[in-house]
């Protein structure tokens, strides 16, 4: 990426006056990011004795609105016993916040419940870490998938992930373009574009289209809180984009701002020969086993089998140059890096609620479960060039499923 089109970018962010986060090759850098520090090597000493009897509660949402997160809090428990406890929000929980509230609560009503790992941290969560800690000021919170804006989840959590959408805007139409996109439809609805990030990435997703000579085009999808339901908001994709194939040709990207929508996309873009850059939460977990109809019994946190049998299926409709995602599952990679620092914290190895060197430990460590060593760590800067320390961008490169997968 040029430096002038960096500076394009820039200009559209602070025209909008909003920043937001969230590649065969190295992935692109913006300069209104700067890197976190790396993971110290060579630590030779040792870890204080674990503390007292504690435990680490993880908080996500249900399988129907965020199996990953709702998976990888299973298996965590399953690896760490008793110590874990988790519970799920309401999935209609733009209308049941104080539901959501009501959950974090119960979670640390248990005095032995030290930290909350918070994933996807919806709206609520701010609210939610406030009312904790007038009782429990000495709860450690770290949350992923923020919704709310940075700037508030940065003065309420600890530890605050989300992917790396200022980057996405650029990587997703690039990724697109490179597999013969020649415009690229953007389905979302206004709850979605009400989100800081989401809204953001969209206008740099725009800017980035048109350098590339790619048309860029709203399709405004329902809601899957909404009154038709996640039923309904799939419905309309199953109907949506064949006629969008059949009017604009097969060079059309899709993406999505909603996980729900991604298991139908991905079927028809599939079977209309489409492009799909990647899901709204890119991992070879997120829709494709559905979508295609693959078995995980027995590959669970198996990357590696994922991919080739993603590969597998791609190729026999031909697509496999046309569809993509990230080799690690973000969701769940949120999740392992929340519990493991969470760990840490706890037995003592750090002291401080915010250690960098900690958490890039963390994400290292969690990553190394899915064979992926080269997570792009970034802190977030608001449009006020405010950089929020303890507030994390992730990025990974794609996978190209049109080359053996190594």
């Amino acid at each position: 990426m040029t430096k002038k089109i960096l500076v394009a970018l820039l200009a559209v962010m602070m025209i909008f006056a909003v920043v937001a986060c969230r590649g065969e090759g190295p992935a692109p850098t913006d300069p209104t990011k700067t890197e976190a520090p790396p993971v110290e090597s060579g630590e030779t000493e040792p870890a204080p004795e674990p503390a007292d009897d504690y435990k680490i509660a993880i908080y996500t949402g249900t399988v129907s609105q965020g199996e990953e997160e709702y998976q990888a809090a299973k298996k965590i428990k399953e690896r760490y016993g008793d110590m874990i406890v988790t519970a799920t929000y309401p999935d209609n929980f733009p209308s049941e916040v104080e539901q959501v509230i009501q959950g974090v609560l119960q979670l640390a009503s248990d005095e032995k419940v030290k930290a909350i790992v918070f994933v996807q941290a919806v709206p609520g969560a701010a609210a939610a870490i406030d009312k904790v800690r007038e009782t429990r000021p000495d709860m450690l919170f770290i949350t992923g998938v923020c919704a709310e804006p940075p700037d508030v989840m940065s003065a309420k959590a600890d530890i605050n992930m989300l992917v790396d959408e200022l980057s996405m805007g650029v990587t997703i139409p690039t990724e697109a373009a490179r597999m013969g996109a020649t415009r690229l439809l953007h389905y979302s609805f206004p709850r979605h574009l009400g989100y800081e990030t989401i809204s953001a990435r969209r206008q740099i997703m725009i800017e980035t289209c048109e350098t590339l000579g790619i048309e860029f085009m709203d399709v405004e999808a329902p809601d899957p809180t909404g009154d038709a339901g996640i039923s309904g908001a799939q419905q309309f994709i199953v109907e949506d984009v064949p006629k969008k194939l059949a009017e604009l040709g097969k060079d059309t990207a899709f993406f999505s701002t909603n996980c729900g929508l991604q298991e139908p996309l991905i079927r028809e873009v599939m079977k209309g020969g489409g492009v799909y850059p990647q899901q709204c939460c890119p991992s070879p977990y997120h829709a494709y086993p559905a979508a295609l109809n693959i078995d995980v019994t027995g590959h669970e946190g198996d990357v590696k089998y994922m991919l080739e049998s993603i590969r597998e299926k791609l190729m026999e409709h031909d697509q496999e140059g046309r569809m993509s995602t990230w080799g690690v599952p973000v969701n769940m990679l949120m999740v392992g890096a929340g519990v493991e620092y969470a760990i840490e914290y706890c037995e003592g190895v750090f002291t401080d609620r915010h250690d960098p060197a900690a958490f890039a430990r963390a994400i290292e460590k969690a990553a190394k479960e899915y064979n992926v060593s080269d997570i792009k760590i970034t802190n977030y800067v608001t449009g006020d060039g405010v950089e929020l320390e303890n507030f994390y961008l992730l990025l990974a490169p794609f996978v190209d499923f049109s080359k053996p997968i190594e």
